[in-house]
This record gives C-alpha cells, sequence and structure tokens, in this order.
C-alpha cells in the first residue's frame, strides 16, 4: 500500500520507488565530462557572487575602466581590479589597452547572452 503524505511532508518526493533505467542511462550518456562541469561550476559561482554579477551587468552596456567600475560600485579600485581578474580568468570578460588606460568589456556575445537568459527567468 503506497504511503500517504501529511501536508507538512515533503511533497515533491515520488509516492512508489521506482527506478526508471532508461532515464538513467540517457542522463549518464549525456553527462557533462568532468571537465566542462568543473568549469561551469565556477563560472556559476563567479556569477553567483553580487559584485561580480553587477560588474557583467554593467560590462554589457559597455565597456568600462577600472576607475568607472570603482566609482559605480562605489568600492576601491583595488576590490574591483580583483574582481575583474576572477571574471577573466573564466573567460567572462576581456581588456584592452588605449594606452594607459585598461578597459573591460564581455568576452563575447555568449557571455550577454548567458546574462540576458537569467534575467529573463527570474523576470518571468
Amino acid at each position: 500500500m503506497p504511503r500517504t503524505f501529511t501536508e507538512n511532508e515533503n511533497t515533491e518526493r515520488c509516492f512508489i520507488r521506482r527506478i526508471h533505467r532508461d532515464r538513467i542511462e540517457t542522463a549518464e550518456k549525456n553527462a557533462l565530462p568532468k571537465r566542462d562541469l568543473n568549469r561551469l561550476v565556477r563560472i556559476y559561482k563567479a556569477l553567483g557572487d553580487g559584485t561580480r554579477l553587477k560588474i557583467a551587468f554593467a560590462l554589457a552596456e559597455g565597456e568600462m575602466c577600472v576607475c568607472d567600475l570603482a566609482a559605480y560600485l562605489k568600492l576601491s579600485e583595488s576590490a574591483v581590479s580583483h574582481q575583474l581578474r576572477l571574471l577573466r580568468d573564466l573567460n567572462l570578460v576581456k581588456n584592452r589597452r588605449d594606452g594607459q588606460i585598461l578597459y573591460y568589456a564581455l568576452d563575447d556575445d555568449h557571455v550577454f547572452d548567458f546574462l540576458r537568459i537569467g534575467l529573463e527567468h527570474v523576470r518571468e
């Protein structure tokens, strides 16, 4: 006889325990390689920080230098540089030098799409 749940119990559990081997095999067949999975985890962790996410959205509007970002975020240039280094190491942002000024921008359209899709999702 299947167990019934009270309103206070987790209702997202299965009522009947059954393993669907075909679904498990499909998931295993399509699983991300460990290297890709770890890299994606690092990207999500990086963008899970409010400051780095603000930087990414600011750069989605166009390139900015560290001074611009520090003024926008009301942080020290050193703190902003540290955050930019983390984002650059993950290929989320890139930089270019113009004389003595180093400008930062999103690395490519994929990063912008990633941000845009995430924002669309939370606004649904």
